[in-house]
């Protein structure tokens, strides 16, 4: 079968038209990196390990301190005073016999 150049037209047409429609499928993506070369990469899960490379930034964070929280000296809590309760004896299991 031969194909005119009005039947490849029309064939190319609807091609653009069928890819435009798949296009739209799912709606808008929104980008998951500033640099486009990274975002196959990022889509398909590579260069963070399920957050241990965040982790470990917040870990290195939290022990130098940079977060200005953590000092004892400074963030211990005052301690309580002494209230005016008056403490006994626990009570005394009974033996076993019933008495």
């Amino acid at each position: 079968m031969t194909l005119t150049p009005e039947d490849e037209a029309r064939i190319a047409e609807e091609e653009a038209e069928a890819a435009a429609e798949a296009a739209r499928i799912g709606g808008a993506v929104p980008e998951q990196s500033e640099d486009p070369a990274r975002q196959p990469l990022v889509e398909a899960g590579g260069g963070e390990a399920e957050g241990f490379e965040l982790a470990e930034e917040e870990l290195v964070e939290n022990a130098s301190h940079g977060n200005q929280r953590g000092f004892p000296q400074r963030d211990v809590p005052s301690p309580e005073e002494r209230g005016d309760a008056e403490y006994g004896e626990a009570d005394e299991i009974p033996p076993e016999g019933g008495e």
